[in-house]
């Protein structure tokens, strides 16, 4: 019997928001890990908002990153990760709950929680 792998991230993504909430001095740092890009969002669940966003599609990281999607490797990650990190420092934000959203903390993931800690943020 062949797996379904979207069906198991949706289980894990089902389990992981029953104990990970954001808040607005704590918000939750969701990603979305496509082929080609990585996305990270800081969001403050108690008012349903959007705090801070940053993604490998951005033009902002158009010159830090390969040519011809080149968003889809580590470097990227480690680039947007710090970028958010960035972001939520400049609003005054310093500490964020982390969402991984049933991927596998490990590889890309792995890179942008890593690079967001060594930008300063705390979770």
């Amino acid at each position: 019997m062949a797996k379904d792998r979207k069906a198991a991230r949706r289980r894990a993504r089902y389990r992981i928001r029953k104990r990970v909430g954001g808040a607005a001095k704590r918000p939750r740092v969701a990603v979305f890990r496509s082929l080609r890009h990585l996305y990270l969002q800081a969001i403050d669940d108690a008012s349903g908002t959007t705090v801070a966003s940053a993604s490998t599609r951005e033009p902002e990281l158009g010159g830090k990153l390969k040519k011809g999607g080149g968003g889809g490797n580590v470097a990227a990650a480690k680039e947007v990760g710090a970028l958010l990190a960035k972001r939520l420092k400049e609003k005054g934000l310093s500490t964020v709950v982390f969402d991984r959203g049933g991927f596998i903390y490990h590889g890309r993931v792995k890179a942008a929680a890593e690079s967001m800690r060594e930008a300063g943020l705390k979770f």
